[in-house]
């Protein structure tokens, strides 16, 4: 897969000057749980085979456009950030997949109608990490299933999680070449 990123002469910090708005560039590299979580679906494709699947916080797109690679029926890609969805539609492109890119905090709404919500490294934060919980429950409550991959942060709700795999990763802001172990869950 190619994925644009960040690097010291990608112009990002010409682009975070220019906006006043332009919060951290969390959709500029790849996490270790959105890594794991891509590796598992492109490693069993009959995860998302035929579905349409929700890349919830999708940063750039990764889960969502493995997702596409592994022959899911339409990935939807949501993000807080409008750079984050603008990342996603130029990755899912070099990709060569249609990923449908969203601005939007799904967390406080309804489930939405698909069949599997796919998440990644959004449990690094307590408060963050209450919204997501209550929103994947009331996802499961519907009969959506629901992967996560996460390098084991402070705020995974490991009690209501199974493991699926296990991947050993390079995370964000890893030293290079150092890798730490992430899972996939399914949550229970």
């Amino acid at each position: 897969m190619r994925l644009h990123t960040a690097g010291p002469r990608s112009g990002l910090m010409r682009l975070a000057k220019a906006d006043p708005a332009f919060g951290s560039p969390y959709w500029a590299r790849p996490w270790g749980g959105g890594l794991a979580l891509a590796r598992h679906v492109l490693d069993c494709p009959e995860s998302v085979a035929g579905r349409r699947v929700l890349d919830l916080g999708a940063g750039s797109g990764l889960v969502a456009i493995a997702a596409m690679l592994a022959g899911a029926r339409a990935a939807w890609a949501v993000d807080i950030d409008p750079y984050a969805v603008a990342a996603i539609g130029l990755n899912a492109a070099a990709n060569g997949v249609s990923v449908e890119a969203t601005l939007a905090d799904l967390t406080t709404g309804d489930p939405p109608a698909v069949a599997l919500v796919l998440v990644g490294d959004l449990f690094y934060d307590a408060v963050l990490a209450e919204r997501i919980l209550a929103f994947l429950d009331r996802c499961r409550a519907a009969g959506v299933a629901v992967l996560i991959g996460d390098p084991w942060r402070e705020f995974l709700p490991t009690e209501r999680l199974r493991v699926v795999a296990d991947y050993p990763v390079a995370d964000f802001g890893d030293p290079a070449g150092m890798t730490r172990p992430a899972a996939v869950f399914a949550l229970i």
